[in-house]
Parts: structure tokens; sequence; C-alpha cells
């Protein structure tokens, strides 16, 4: 779904909005009922789930990777669950950074595995339960799941993009929400708004009347001078490759010419040797996400594709120092209290 998101869903509401309008109802009507009824397994370790209301990309994976990070000099050893957009195996798999492919796992449990183990996998508390046995995790971070996962969480982050917020507001199909807001907010622990903009103001302002607490965070790019005065021709399959876009203009980057795919993306060689020609005819550097090089990694490639592309690597920051450590302490917190009621 999140590669076939239509422009309208992040448009003021219109005409198709209204067409789609009763099974959008359906849609959410069901989704709010298996997010209340559903069965959630529990599984012996603390569970801090990184979600969206959304589809598309709001900044899940940066978090998640800044959370672990939080984790570890607390002295705990998180691991990561993930669904593995496009991922082939049957069962759960613990992620080989080096030696799996994108087309296998998925492009973010690539990345996440550069930090922590990953196991991958749709049923989510045996993943939790590999990463317990067999790599000693004692803190697992979900990235995604939030609606669907069928596993007890401690705490649910829910990232929302300052920029595009919840877009038109609408469940799908008529717009990007997994379901009506006011029933995802009855399982939302803490609410983080992601970059500037003012799209998710709306959103944040329903979830501080339920009492959810608000916490803010950007991004900020890995090794920017780099990027600085730099003339490229840049691409993206991402939820929002315009937001790429600008990210390497904001770092002093001359974005030239640019190119957008879908969301998790897999690149054909045809389509890598016209931005190869192109960028050689324009006198351009070819600059793309890190997501979609660990994509390109394992893939047929023009000869020394990889070694002349920029791949502008970037991390959350949150607004407050103390932020993470809170909520890795209230997972913590709420996992004991469940353990005591048993």
């Amino acid at each position: 779904m999140t590669s076939e998101a239509p422009p309208f869903w992040w448009e003021k509401p219109d005409w198709r909005v209204l067409v789609l309008a009763p099974v959008s109802a359906v849609y959410g009507m069901v989704a709010g009922r298996r997010m209340r009824h559903a069965p959630r397994e529990k599984v012996a370790a603390p569970v801090l789930c990184v979600g969206n209301f959304t589809v598309g990309g709001s900044g899940k994976t940066p978090v998640a990777i800044a959370l672990a990070k939080q984790a570890k000099r607390m002295q705990l050893t998180p691991g990561f669950l993930s669904r593995g957009h496009g991922g082939s195996f049957a069962k759960p798999h613990v992620v080989d950074a080096h030696h799996d492919a994108a087309k296998h796992v998925g492009d973010e449990p690539l990345l996440l595995a550069e930090h922590a183990p990953v196991a991958v996998t749709a049923n989510r508390a045996a993943g939790a339960r590999l990463l317990m046995e067999e790599h000693g995790c004692d803190f697992v971070i979900m990235d995604d799941g939030f609606q669907s996962a069928r596993i007890h969480i401690d705490y649910a982050l829910v990232v929302v993009d300052a920029r595009f917020g919840v877009g038109n507001g609408r469940v799908i199909p008529g717009g990007p929400l997994r379901a009506k807001v006011v029933d995802q907010l009855v399982f939302t622990s803490g609410l983080l708004k992601m970059g500037e903009g003012s799209a998710a103001d709306t959103v944040v302002r329903q979830a501080a009347r339920a009492g959810r607490p608000i916490f803010l965070a950007h991004v900020e790019p890995a090794k920017p001078a780099r990027f600085a005065g730099g003339r490229f021709l840049a691409f993206a399959g991402i939820g929002h490759p315009e937001k790429f876009f600008d990210t390497v203009r904001n770092v002093g980057g001359d974005v030239a010419l640019s190119r957008a795919f879908p969301d998790h993306h897999f690149y054909s060689a045809d389509e890598l040797a016209d931005l190869v020609g192109l960028a050689r005819r324009e006198g351009l550097r070819l600059v793309t996400t890190a997501k979609d090089a660990a994509r390109l990694r394992h893939a047929a490639t023009p000869a020394g594709f990889i070694e002349q592309l920029d791949v502008l690597e970037i991390d959350a920051v949150f607004e407050l120092d103390h932020v993470p450590e809170r909520i890795i302490n209230e997972t913590l917190d709420a996992w004991r209290l469940r353990k005591l009621r048993g």
C-alpha cells in the first residue's frame, strides 16, 4: 500500500474522498475493532513500539535506532522486530547485514541491523523469543506494527511527520490513516512530532487533549560537509522523496535534477543506467538515501555505481536530551507492572 499511496491523500479532501467515503468507513470500523479486540501475546521482555498513524514514511526507523542507542547506554541489550517490507522468509529470521539482500528481508531491517539484532517476521511474538533466546536481547524495539502486531506493547511511541501530518485525515482508501485517529490514540503512549511544519498540529492537539505526552524531534544529516557546494542528481524511493531532496539542499547541496520513485522501490538495470547517463551528461553527482542504498547493496548495478554513489545518512535527534531515557524508563515501568499483574 505504501508504494501506491496516491498524491490526493496528502491534499485537501476532494471528490475522490467523497466517492471512497463508504469504503473508508468500513475499513476504519474493521481496523478499530481489530485494534481493540485482537489477542496480544505477552513476551518476557519489555516491548517498545515505534509506529505511526498513517502509511508512508514518518521517520520511524531513525527514531528506533536512536532509542536503541539510548537503551545500550542504559546497559540494556536491545533487539529489533520488523515485518520487513517485501521480505520472503516464512519463519522468523535474524538479519545478516552483510549477506542478506533487501528483497529478502526489506530495506529498513538492513539499516536497523547495523545497530542491533533484527528479527524479521510477521509473527512478532516468535521474533521476540528468537531475539531473547538466541541473541540475549532484554529490550525489544518494534519498528512499525502499531496497528497489526499480535504482541503486547508496553509503550507505543507514535511518530507524526510535521510536514505531512495525517494527510487529508481520512482512512484508507480515501486517505493515509490506517484507522481513525481516535481509535489509535487509545493505544498511544506518547506522540513524537518529527521535523518542522504545521500539518501535524491538529493531531498533536488531539493527543494532548487525550492526555498523551508530546515530544519533538528532527533529523540531522550525518557528515553534511561532504555535500555542501556539490551539484547533484538526487533520487529516492521513499514515502516522501521531496523531504530527502530538501535535506540535500539544506546541507548546501544543489539539487540540479531529482527523480522520485515509489516507496521501497527496487531499481531495474535500465533505471540505474538512465540515472548514470543523465548524471554524466549534466556533470552531476548521484546522491540517494540510506534506505535506497540498502536496496542497491546486493542489486545488479552498473560497474562502479556503488563506489560513485553519495549516500546522505540521517540521525533522529530529540529536542530534549532526556526524552529517549524517559521513554525507555516508562517502557520498563510498564513491563514491570505487567509482570506483577501476571
